[in-house]
């Protein structure tokens, strides 16, 4: 496949604060600078961007030093955190903004869709909007009246075509903007997470559109979402921004799994000092970690593949019996399972003093894909007392590759439902 996209030692810088204040003087040292063939000042006084630290200064690299190569018909996922720049770099391969050192070059048209309400002109109606954003595509009138009646059908406002789109609300928006960027014809789509703003059903249509274009008709799609869902069913590679910086560029699997695990704060590990940790005089939570079948931690897991939670706490007093407890909730906050420990052998021994583990497995293809929260506690059942309960101890989340190994089969669209495990079914003739 040809390279369409190739970003060489791309970055990007912005100043912050009053603009009105020193821009002229700084303007001229810039411009002595070079005429001096000296490095810029600018670029020098520039620190990388971390919303969660105060620089010293009120320059900012929105992106520094990006290299990365696209082949066409690529269905690239962008995934990083509040700030990484994902946006930033969007906006320059889609020619909003250009560049403060380095070079892209675009083999091919782009079309885009960055944000609700940039492309369209508020006073025009819907199909002139349409005409305006093909033109200034290069497409030819005939061209796009062939693609007319398509992206109307697509949006589903044909009853609205022709009221100025100021009028639209933004779920009408953002689905014009999308049909007209999807079926106008350009060789690259580019796509903010501004589909979050539509119902779940037209997400839905967008994902199978931006597949088709990738899969069947070779064109290439750059995404950036925050849905890892969303992104591992559209793409094959991803890209992983922090702080300006790439941090990956592979596999989706791969780079979703260093995006979850990336800055130590993983959410499938959590620890308590004896200070602080949940619990009461008798027993006390030490610690909550999610893992595969060799106990290595992970936070995010093929949907066919098991999956352990194991807490480790300490008795501090020799008790009763009690057993364990944990709760699975979905992103919803929708209550999957609870499970309480009657398998294993000492659950019905009384605990003496010491430090004890306790795990829990979740057999593969039977949890649906998504973000699982994880509750724990300890607590005796006759008569009932809570030691206690920590409902958000630790997280994780269950991609679906497509793998047809799972209970979907060869079906690719949208599963829905809480749980996903392969039933046994029997078909006969009869």
């Amino acid at each position: 496949m040809a390279t369409v996209i190739k970003v060489e030692n791309l970055s990007k810088a912005y100043q912050l604060g009053n603009f009105g204040t020193g821009t002229v003087s700084r303007d001229l040292e810039r411009f002595w600078a070079r005429a001096r063939g000296k490095e810029d000042p600018f670029l020098k006084i520039g620190e990388v961007n971390d919303r969660t630290k105060k620089g010293e200064s009120d320059i900012v690299w929105s992106l520094k030093d990006i290299n990365f190569e696209i082949e066409q018909g690529d269905a690239v996922g962008i995934i990083g955190r509040n700030g990484a720049g994902k946006s930033t770099l969007l906006k320059i391969l889609s020619r909003v903004t250009s560049p403060t050192t380095g070079s892209v070059k675009i083999r091919g048209r782009v079309s885009s869709l960055l944000e609700v309400g940039t492309g369209f002109h508020p006073e025009l109606s819907g199909k002139e909007n349409i005409y305006l954003n093909g033109a200034i595509l290069g497409m030819r009138r005939a061209e796009i009246k062939r693609k007319f009646d398509e992206i109307v059908d697509f949006a589903g406002v044909e009853r609205y075509i022709d009221t100025p789109v100021k009028r639209y609300s933004s779920g009408m928006y953002v689905r014009l903007a999308f049909a007209v960027a999807a079926y106008l014809e350009s060789e690259i789509l580019v796509v903010d997470e501004v589909l979050a703003v539509g119902d779940a059903e037209f997400q839905k249509k967008c994902l199978g559109k931006m597949d088709d274009m990738s899969k069947g008709e070779g064109r290439t799609v750059l995404f950036v979402s925050h849905n890892m869902g969303a992104i591992m069913r559209l793409c094959s590679r991803a890209i992983l921004l922090k702080n300006g910086s790439l941090n990956g560029y592979g596999s989706t699997s791969n780079i979703i799994d260093k995006y979850l695990r990336s800055d130590n704060d993983t959410s499938a590990i959590r620890k308590w000092d004896e200070i602080s940790a949940p619990g009461d005089e008798t027993v006390k939570l030490l610690e909550v970690y999610v893992h595969d079948e060799q106990y290595r931690p992970n936070e995010s897991f093929d949907i066919t593949t098991k999956v352990g939670i194991t807490m480790k706490y300490k008795v501090l007093k020799e008790t009763n019996i009690f057993t364990h407890g944990m709760n699975l909730f979905n992103s919803q906050g929708v209550n999957i399972l609870n499970s309480h420990d009657v398998t294993s052998p000492i659950r019905k021994d009384k605990r003496k003093v010491g430090k004890y583990s306790s795990t829990m497995w979740i057999p593969g293809n039977f949890l649906s894909d998504g973000l699982i929260n994880v509750g724990v506690a300890i607590f005796n059942q006759e008569p009932f007392y809570l030691h206690f309960q920590e409902l958000d101890a630790v997280a994780f989340t269950v991609f679906d590759n497509l793998d047809v190994a799972s209970a979907r089969g060869n079906y690719v669209g949208e599963f829905p439902g809480i749980v996903r495990p392969i039933l046994k079914w029997d078909t006969l003739s009869i």
